[in-house]
């Protein structure tokens, strides 16, 4: 008999580089197959060909009582853990709804929502207002829920990346210029957990982009997040991934000026502090270049580069220009 599915090439190829991978890839086929038969669902339409994301594997399914919805197999990676947590913590408000899971958090079961409606082809003021009253909704303060105890602080990534930053940036080679560094470091030391204001710490979805917010069928203008990379923290940690992506919709004029209008945006759809959403868009954006630079991706540390400077207000020498740059 055929296998229920069949891993898609991308997918196989982002993970047949490493041990890890393979070995997740190999084991995939069969843990489908048995989730399926756990969960009692079948695919929907049998024979469909699986969905996949940059992490994850999703199949259509179909319930015994008709109820259409997702099985999800995420490639086990730290911010993956966080994902079952924080969607039982939002409870379908704002987020897709985790309906059940398997116990070793191989396998989530999700409410299916439309895999072709996301915010990537919604104009980009309603795509902010969206976004906004997203982050609202999501930010929930601390209780005494035990999910709690997966999310990791905002405030300790900081403290470790303030050590980190320095030794990375001379491993590289120094591949950006000193004062970028410097800045990411000033927001370690004013963001970290000794000048943070701890009263106004929630809940975070930290991949929080144009393509991980999916409508809702049946709730017309509804949208919600999925995939979400949980941390517990400002809210204003949330704004990055929003400026890194569809940075062609700046324009060729005036770039650096029509992402801090952006970021104002956001903010303001948000109600979020400006300056604490600078700052950690600095940081994110600096962590991302020495990543990109240690994984041989040259085009998108230029990006990270490109979007941290023009948040400091300067411009980096040897970087193109926005438009030729690689999107995220």
């Amino acid at each position: 008999m055929a296998p229920a599915v069949v891993v898609p090439d991308a997918l196989r190829r982002r993970y047949l580089v490493s041990r890890d991978g393979r070995t997740w890839l190999a084991e995939l086929p069969g843990l489908v197959e048995s989730s399926l038969a756990d969960f009692q669902l079948v695919p929907d339409p049998p024979g469909a060909a699986p969905w996949h994301g940059h992490g994850a594997l999703v199949l259509p399914v179909r319930a015994a009582d008709g109820t259409p919805a997702v099985l999800k197999f995420p490639f086990p990676h730290p911010e993956a853990v966080t994902e079952a947590a924080a969607l039982a913590l939002w409870n379908g408000n704002a987020a897709v709804r985790l309906l059940d899971r398997d116990a070793a958090g191989t396998c989530l079961v999700l409410e299916r929502l439309d895999p072709d409606r996301t915010l990537l082809d919604v104009e980009m003021a309603d795509a902010v207002r969206i976004w906004g009253s997203l982050v609202r909704r999501l930010s929930v303060p601390e209780s005494d829920s035990p999910h709690w105890a997966a999310v990791p602080s905002l405030a300790e990534q900081a403290e470790q990346l303030s050590d980190e930053l320095p030794a990375v940036w001379e491993e590289l080679g120094q591949p950006f210029e000193r004062w970028l560094l410097e800045a990411a470091l000033q927001v370690c030391q004013t963001r970290g957990a000794v000048g943070r204001r701890s009263v106004r710490d929630v809940l975070v979805h930290a991949d929080l982009h144009y393509a991980n917010v999916l409508a809702r069928p049946g709730e017309p203008g509804g949208y919600v997040a999925i995939d979400p990379q949980a941390v517990f923290g400002e809210a204003e940690y949330a704004v990055a991934p929003m400026l890194w992506n569809r940075l062609q919709d700046l324009g060729i004029q005036a770039p650096e000026e029509a992402l801090l209008a952006r970021l104002d945006a956001l903010c303001s759809a948000a109600g979020l502090d400006r300056q604490a959403a600078l700052d950690w868009s600095i940081l994110r954006e600096v962590a991302n270049a020495l990543d990109y630079v240690r994984e041989g991706r040259h085009g998108d540390a230029q990006r990270s580069v490109w979007v941290a400077s023009a948040l400091a207000g300067r411009r980096h020498p040897g970087i193109p220009p926005v438009q030729e740059l690689p999107a995220a």
